[in-house]
């Protein structure tokens, strides 16, 4: 079965097994808009759902308290669709269990009868839907569809059934991603208070010290940072024109979540043989940003592992290359932990832009443990950074396999009709 877009062009009914019927619709065939605009100081109703709190193809929003808001939002009803038409290329759309009030840059929809809600917010999660309001939009910075173009949307809607069926497959998986993303979040707050424990009381350790850095173990040292610094560079620049083909250049978006360099994706640009042997990245080197961005804070520092290939970094970022006396995986750990990070915060500058000097990077006093605990600490902490990076993994996979679900399941390429699948109440309640 194919799947067509458009005000007019809608295929026929098709007859599916067991004499199932498939219907074109509209949008506005199936659903409405709640469109009451209200001021949230003048209704009993205590949270609000913005453009920031829906996360791409995410279905379950976050929300802040109405406390303060003042501009006319719109009221919305537990199970409601909020469809975000502010810049739906970003693909942003929800369906809260509680009632509240939206931004009037988000669609309240209402799925009416003989149609599942929860099957409906697939429907409009799909790729079909975003193209579709993207391509009827209106605005060059801030594109928006109107709900009078964007109800026109036309799809093949299932029976009823089959509806509750495929929301409670695609639910199943979103459920999946949501638990591997609380256990993500679980592991990131035993692992701070992990590393709160480590770098006050080291290994085994009852009294400690106070120091400018702040309280560590008594038994560790503390020095500049540049005492333990082989080298360092500030990154390379390059004109927009040199980009394209080349060698790959790290940028601070480049680090992952554990603060571990990823270049799987990264832009490339061409180099002198200069270029190379100045700006070139070795494993075990350390690189900090130099001021603040959208991905990362100043001072932010990031591991660089065993690359693939030549790889240089641009003047955004500070690279340092530390003795072979001490571990570079430690001190990775040491400048996010608690003692570390309040370090670094101390040393950045704010003007118009956040930042840190290469200077003042070199003076910071820092801790110093022997190299055998800096090496105990760091395999502790790795061990958390490469357990979210597993589970990190899992969640992506998650939502490939949703990706591919939603298309074979909404253009009804596979279909549920002679399956086993038990609707949940959390779904049928929606219709």
């Amino acid at each position: 079965m194919s799947e067509e877009v458009g005000l007019d062009d809608f295929q026929d009914d098709i007859e599916g097994e067991q004499g199932q019927k498939w219907r074109g619709v509209r949008l506005e065939d199936i659903s409405r808009k709640r469109s009451e605009n209200v001021d949230p100081q003048e209704v009993n109703l205590d949270r609000h759902v913005g453009l920031e709190h829906i996360d791409p193809n995410t279905p379950y929003p976050e929300w802040e308290p109405v406390d303060g808001l003042s501009s006319t939002k719109r009221r919305f009803e537990a199970g409601d669709i909020l469809f975000a038409k502010l810049r739906p290329n970003l693909e942003k759309s929800a369906q809260p269990d509680f009632e509240g009030v939206a931004s009037t840059d988000i669609f309240p929809i209402v799925s009416e009868e003989g149609v599942n809600a929860k099957y409906l917010l697939y429907r409009l999660s799909s790729k079909s839907a975003y193209d579709y309001a993207r391509r009827t939009s209106a605005g060059t910075r801030m594109p928006r569809p109107s709900w009078n173009l964007f109800s026109n949307f036309g799809f093949d809607l299932p029976p009823l059934e089959e509806q509750r069926r495929i929301a409670t497959v695609l639910h199943d998986v979103d459920q999946a991603i949501q638990k591997t993303e609380e256990i993500i979040e679980q592991s990131k707050q035993v692992k701070k208070g992990v590393a709160q424990n480590l770098f006050h009381f080291g290994i085994g350790e009852e009294n400690t010290k106070q120091t400018w850095p702040g309280e560590i173990p008594e038994s560790w040292d503390v020095i500049q940072f540049s005492e333990i610094v082989e080298s360092n560079r500030n990154g390379l620049y390059k004109s927009e024109d040199a980009y394209g083909e080349g060698y790959p250049i790290a940028k601070m978006g480049n680090a992952l979540e554990n603060r571990v360099l990823d270049m799987s994706s990264a832009d490339r640009l061409e180099l002198t043989e200069d270029e190379k042997e100045k700006y070139g990245l070795q494993k075990d080197d350390l690189i900090f940003a130099r001021r603040a961005q959208e991905v990362s804070a100043a001072g932010d520092c990031c591991y660089v592992p065993e690359l693939d290939e030549l790889t240089v970094f641009e003047s955004s970022l500070i690279r340092v290359r530390l003795t072979e006396d001490v571990n570079p995986r430690f001190y990775v750990q040491y400048f996010e932990g608690p003692v570390g990070s309040r370090s670094i915060e101390r040393i950045v500058t704010e003007t118009s832009i956040s930042g840190i000097a290469t200077s003042d990077l070199l003076d910071l006093e820092v801790a110093l443990p022997t190299l055998e605990e800096q090496n105990e600490i760091a395999s502790i902490l790795w061990d958390f950074d490469m357990q979210v990076k597993k589970l990190r993994n899992e969640a992506e996979q998650y939502k490939r396999f949703k990706k591919g679900l939603m298309q074979d399941l909404l253009s009804g390429t596979v279909r549920t009709t002679d399956t086993n699948i038990e609707v949940p109440e959390e779904i049928a309640q929606h219709g």
